[in-house]
């Protein structure tokens, strides 16, 4: 993988910082003694929700941070661009929240719940652009490029 400026080391590393405050923030938002409040703190269905709601948005971000250090080892040279090809794909598409259980838990946490997909879908979409080797170039440089081959195009009529 060549360095573009879809992806580079300052990327991941900022990246790996926001993912390392998410998850630190989704390990002390879903503590069970803090996380119910009220009715709610007793109820078995509450307890079942929060559970499955952590375990989905905790194994999201760990797929996330796996992903970026995959990313820090290559920037490091750690890992070779074969060896990242190989061993460096995002996990399969992590299941979403269910809306049933979504609806036991408080505001607070459905909201970290977003947050963590909303990052987790950035991660997503960079996997996709470096494995399709980053061919979705910005607009400025498809335009140029056309602009190029038009400008051939005359040159080798006018010949």
């Amino acid at each position: 993988m060549s360095e573009t400026a879809d992806l580079n080391p300052t990327i991941v590393e900022a990246l790996y910082g926001e993912a390392l405050e998410l998850a630190d923030a989704a390990r002390a938002a879903f503590e069970l003694p803090d996380a119910l409040t009220g009715a709610a703190r007793g109820e078995d269905l509450a307890r079942i929700a929060l559970s499955c709601e952590a375990l989905r948005t905790t194994t999201r971000m760990m797929h996330a941070i796996a992903w970026l250090l995959n990313q820090r080892a290559y920037f490091a040279g750690e890992l070779s661009g074969p060896q990242l090809a190989r061993h460096g794909r995002l996990a399969l598409r992590q299941a979403g929240p269910d809306p049933a259980h979504l609806a036991l838990l408080p505001g607070d946490l459905r909201t970290l719940i977003e947050c963590t997909q909303r990052f987790y879908a950035r991660i997503e979409r960079l996997d996709r652009a470096w494995h399709d080797h980053f061919e979705t170039a910005p607009p400025v440089h498809r335009l140029r490029e056309r602009l190029g081959r038009s400008v051939a195009g005359l040159e080798s009529r006018t010949r």
